[in-house]
């Protein structure tokens, strides 16, 4: 069932995550790593990438790594802030809705 949620909502704490600042994909799989129920794989984050920038949502350049080969770095464009604005409004009412219900007259 986790799986299911997390498939619905990854996108958008992507471009959450990415509004914060440019990040590359590794570094993506990591930070959602660290919230516990967010944790996706490579093969999920990289073709999610990939879709998101030929939306126009991300932008990419290439910078110098101190750790190998250049990165590809993933950044939001204006496009990809009004995506994740209207994610935010329509999260914040869902949210409640299903609040009410699993919390009932408690």
């Amino acid at each position: 069932m986790l799986a299911q949620l997390r498939r619905g909502v990854i996108e958008h704490c992507v471009l959450a995550l990415l509004d914060r600042g440019p990040r590359y994909g590794f570094d993506l799989v990591r930070a959602l790593a660290a919230v516990e129920g967010l944790g996706t794989s490579e093969g999920t984050i990289y073709p999610l990438l990939s879709r998101l920038r030929k939306d126009g949502l991300l932008e990419t350049s290439w910078q110098p790594s101190d750790q190998g080969p250049p990165r590809r770095y993933y950044e939001l464009t204006a496009q990809g802030r009004t995506a994740l604005d209207v994610f935010h409004r329509h999260w914040r009412s869902f949210r409640a809705a299903v609040d009410e219900v699993l919390e009932g007259d408690k």
